[in-house]
């Protein structure tokens, strides 16, 4: 998939079928949106593209946006996975977001991308102060000849499949439900830098993390996890939290690899979220601790053949 920025480029070299949206997550709702525009791409012998922004709109428009369920990294290789050939991106700034509606789509869609063809879902909105919605885009659209789909939202257990519902998810340590919206485990990619080497004084020792990105942080706890390192996936265990049994209070991802023990101080790792396993608990004793996180990584290694 090529990554082009919109203010580097007017497309002239095919027409475009274009998927709109912020699409952080890009859970099965967005799948289906996606899925959507390829065909309709495929149909019409359009070229299957989408235009993102590299930045939450929220988070420019309220400077305090939501944070994320991945990074621009991990989305680009999920909507290259789904078959997206090109992605057009452009930084949403104070010049974009005063474009009115109508210079939106006939400037930047028709005018910059070449596109014939738009699959949006219900609830897009676009152009200063959000003033289209997809009736407005429908008739902009129609005047161009540019084809508009829309494409109604997909539900689970009768609830609607939102970006929202999967960081509640997240928050809530609710992480099958929230895996079952993503249609893949939740993942961080972080670096591992120094910590404190409580773990390896307990003989579980841990790579401490820092995430790459501002992520939704799951709720408090030890978790069944995967890790990534240099292309290979090892068991691991997980902890969120901030260590109380040691009257710490600065919140932590630690991580334990299971059957792996070599430097990788300064690499980038990518944890996979499986099962919450059982809260943060301050202990009465350091012994105590030891004995249930061993108990921990025995039930994660009887586990882990089912998941890897």
């Amino acid at each position: 998939m090529e990554i082009i920025r919109i203010n580097n480029t007017d497309e002239t070299r095919f027409e475009t079928s274009l998927a709109l949206g912020n699409f952080d997550g890009v859970h099965i709702g967005h799948q289906k949106l996606i899925k959507s525009m390829i065909e309709t791409a495929n149909r019409s012998n359009l070229h299957p593209s989408m235009m993102i922004f590299e930045n939450h709109t929220k988070s420019f428009v309220f400077k305090n946006g939501p944070r994320l369920i991945n990074s621009n990294v991990q989305k680009n290789r999920f909507l290259e996975k789904l078959g997206v050939k090109t992605l057009y991106t452009m930084k949403f700034d104070d010049e974009i977001m005063k474009l009115s509606p109508q210079e939106f789509v006939r400037s930047i869609l028709y005018g910059k991308l070449n596109c014939r063809a738009i699959t949006v879902g219900p609830d897009y909105k676009f152009g200063y102060k959000a003033q289209g919605d997809v009736d407005l885009l429908i008739s902009l659209s129609k005047e161009l000849g540019i084809k508009t789909e829309i494409i109604q939202p997909v539900y689970h257990d009768d609830i609607l499949v939102s970006s929202t519902r999967v960081r509640d998810h997240l928050t809530d340590g609710e992480i099958v439900e929230a895996n079952r919206l993503l249609g893949r485990p939740f993942s961080v990619i972080g670096e591992v830098i120094h910590g404190k080497g409580l773990g390896k004084k307990l003989g579980v020792p841990t790579a401490n993390i820092r995430p790459m990105d501002k992520y939704v942080i799951p709720k408090k706890g030890i978790y069944m996890t995967y890790t990534v390192i240099d292309g290979k996936t090892y068991p691991s265990a997980t902890n969120i939290g901030v260590n109380p049994t040691f009257d710490e209070v600065d919140l932590k991802i630690e991580n334990h690899i299971i059957g792996f023990d070599d430097e990788i101080y300064g690499k980038e790792i990518e944890i996979f979220f499986l099962e919450y396993i059982r809260p943060e608990k301050k202990f009465d004793s350091v012994e105590d601790l030891k004995s249930r996180m061993h108990e921990d990584i025995r039930y994660i290694k009887q586990k882990s053949d089912l998941h890897l």
